[in-house]
């Protein structure tokens, strides 16, 4: 496999039209060196992204993205390809994973429509799918598109959507899932802004004061979400916020 370093000039020329949206350009490279569209720039850390990843990489949301997306896929372009890293504990994250961080609908479905594996493992954190990108950063228009699109969902995922349905199966599973796992998952439906799912939670015993990630509780995810129904109701359960659990 052909692999660049990032000050190449090669991989800056192509990192720049895909960031501008220079299709020309690109499908110019593509035509005289069809290898680049499978090869990987390797930046000063031993991080060694595909092509694929520059279009999906943060902020997302760049010009002519999904047309990007095809025009390298059409021309061999892995589109399940990981993250590989020369550190070890490096996450390796597919193109799909970084769109979803970017909360990129345009990239997200562009990858999708060219056979991306929605439940590919790599995810940041967790290991898990796309749909952990999602939801662990909030980005809730590509975790619901994800869902539109087949994705499976973990307890937790499925309380942060909403997926009262869901998580009433996962809850209801044998052996019945670890209290720590319900309120983690009542965690995540308080950031989600899902007060039904956040009660039906806390009924089967989640904590409601579990200085969780980033060291905040439901109580200050919920008031991040804007839910003031939900904080209401968390607050007249006994909820609190972090900086009153010190």
């Amino acid at each position: 496999m052909l692999t660049l370093p990032a000050d190449d000039p090669r991989s800056i020329a192509l990192i720049a039209a895909i960031h501008t949206g220079d299709t020309s350009a690109l499908q110019h490279w593509l035509d005289d060196a069809p290898a680049l569209a499978t090869m990987r720039i390797v930046d000063a850390g031993g991080v060694a992204r595909t092509l694929l990843h520059v279009v999906a990489d943060w902020p997302g949301h760049r010009p002519a993205s999904a047309r990007v997306v095809a025009m390298l896929a059409a021309a061999g372009a892995d589109v399940d390809a990981a993250l590989t890293q020369s550190a070890p504990g490096g996450a390796p994250e597919t193109p799909l994973h970084w769109a979803a961080s970017c909360d990129d609908v345009e990239v997200l479905d562009a990858l999708l429509d060219a056979g991306a594996d929605s439940e590919a493992p790599g995810a940041v954190f967790t290991g898990g799918s796309a749909m952990s990108n999602a939801v662990v950063f909030a980005q809730w228009r590509a975790a619901r598109r994800l869902l539109e699109r087949g994705a499976t969902t973990t307890i937790w995922q499925a309380a942060a959507l909403g997926l009262l349905d869901r998580v009433r199966v996962s809850a209801s599973a044998v052996p019945a899932p670890p209290p720590q796992t319900i309120t983690n998952a009542c965690w995540h439906a308080c950031r989600g802004g899902q007060h039904e799912t956040a009660e039906y939670l806390h009924a089967l015993g989640a904590d409601i004061n579990w200085i969780g990630y980033d060291h905040r509780t439901p109580c200050d995810v919920a008031r991040e979400s804007g839910n003031t129904a939900l904080l209401a109701w968390l607050r007249s359960s006994g909820g609190r916020f972090a900086a009153e659990s010190t």
